[in-house]
């Protein structure tokens, strides 16, 4: 399957689902602050300009803040949707790879039952044979079978043992006929059974097919619109910064690009913790939460970070999956004792294979930014019942392991 790869997209700030609303508060704030202010506040050092200059100049870029940051949002929002649906399409291909897998393995068994059940039904069938040859066609000594053995007795008590062993012989054939009845009703289940695994099997081979060609589509027709807007959201986002540094420069700020820093800082979305021993998968800002977003489930929680920034297990498993993955690049996913599975996508690298014990704080992978991504952040899921079988919350899952995401979701 094809996958797609994002490691040369151009460098940008990782999406904040918060960000609408902070920029919309530090225009309005600073503007408000602005016309509150007292004249000499307005009048930006060196400028030798009046007091309605900086005002005009003020308004200005006020509004030129609010016009980028509606258009950063607008294109963060498009990003993320593509990135929604693409990790979508991606996840429901990969589900429907892993039924496909179990009803190979189910096809495998019931035809390995249904052989099984064959050669029962053939020894049985020698077994009927055999005692309808004693039966019938007598003994060679004899000649008269079962009658002849009775005719040939030389006393009473000669007969009455003769017919204490027919009747053992009797015993025994009835039993054999009837373990040969049971065969055969065996063989007939087996059979019902291996056609409705290859059935089953040749029905979700031709989807596991269709959500391939679905999700490669999908991520195609999204390709050069993800990175034309991933390029455009880069730009906006400097022309943001130089914005929002000259509304502190006319604010009077006495370090406008150390005031600004300070305002990301301050506005930063949450940051994983973990306490009492425990391990966070990574460090970084929540930035999406699980959900569904435009009619499709968000799966899982982002959290971004550097590319290179180390992924752990953040409790201990074997690895089932590491390696492509439609939608992520590539991922890693673990089973946990309990059964359940944690998935980690869009890595950079993997450090594991599948099959692999791991320990709680082992490193299996670091963040990256492949697949259809928006920025390097890790995608973290949990699945119960196994691998893509059923996509739940991972809050309750990582709170009980003494995780946070800082309140983020």
């Amino acid at each position: 399957m094809a996958t797609l790869h994002h490691d040369e997209l151009p460098a940008a700030r990782p999406l904040r689902r918060p960000r609408t609303f902070r920029l919309t508060a530090v225009a309005v704030g600073l503007l408000a602050g602005a016309l509150l202010g007292t004249p000499a506040a307005l009048a930006a050092p060196g400028t030798g300009g009046t007091v309605a200059d900086a005002q005009a100049a003020h308004d200005a870029t006020a509004a030129e803040v609010a016009a980028i940051g509606a258009r950063v949002t607008e294109a963060q929002d498009s990003l993320e949707r593509m990135s929604v649906e693409a990790e979508a399409a991606g996840s429901a291909a990969l589900s429907a790879q892993a039924a496909l897998a179990a009803a190979q393995a189910e096809a495998t068994a019931t035809a390995t039952k249904l052989a099984e059940a064959r050669g029962a039904v053939d020894r049985g069938r020698k077994d009927v044979s055999t005692l309808g040859r004693q039966a019938y066609m007598g003994s060679a000594d004899s000649g008269f079978g079962d009658v002849g053995l009775l005719l040939a007795a030389q006393s009473p008590a000669e007969l009455l043992q003769q017919a204490a062993i027919l009747e053992h012989l009797g015993d025994q054939r009835t039993e054999q006929l009837t373990q040969f009845q049971t065969a055969e009703a065996q063989e007939a289940e087996a059979d019902r059974a291996a056609q409705v695994a290859v059935a089953e099997r040749d029905s979700l081979a031709t989807t596991a097919a269709q959500a391939a060609a679905d999700a490669d589509a999908q991520l195609a027709a999204a390709q050069g619109t993800f990175d034309a807007t991933a390029a455009e959201k880069a730009a906006l986002d400097v022309q943001l910064r130089d914005a929002e540094i000259q509304l502190l420069t006319l604010q009077g700020a006495g370090n406008p690009a150390g005031s600004w820093e300070a305002q990301q800082a301050a506005g930063a979305a949450p940051t994983t913790a973990a306490s009492g021993g425990a391990v966070a998968p990574t460090s970084g800002q929540v930035t999406s939460c699980y959900g569904s977003r435009w009619g499709t489930l968000h799966a899982g929680v982002d959290i971004a970070a550097p590319i290179g920034t180390p992924i752990y297990a953040p409790e201990g498993g074997v690895v089932v999956q590491a390696g492509p993955a439609s939608g992520f690049g590539l991922a890693v996913a673990l089973q946990h004792a309990d059964g359940t599975v944690t998935l980690y996508g869009h890595v950079n690298q993997f450090f594991v294979s599948a099959g692999q014990a791991v320990t709680t704080g082992q490193q299996i992978a670091e963040v990256g930014n492949r697949g259809q991504s928006t920025g390097p952040h890790l995608h973290f899921e949990v699945h119960t019942g196994g691998l893509y079988v059923n996509r739940v919350n991972p809050v309750p899952w990582l709170t009980a392991h003494g995780i946070s995401l800082g309140g983020g979701c």
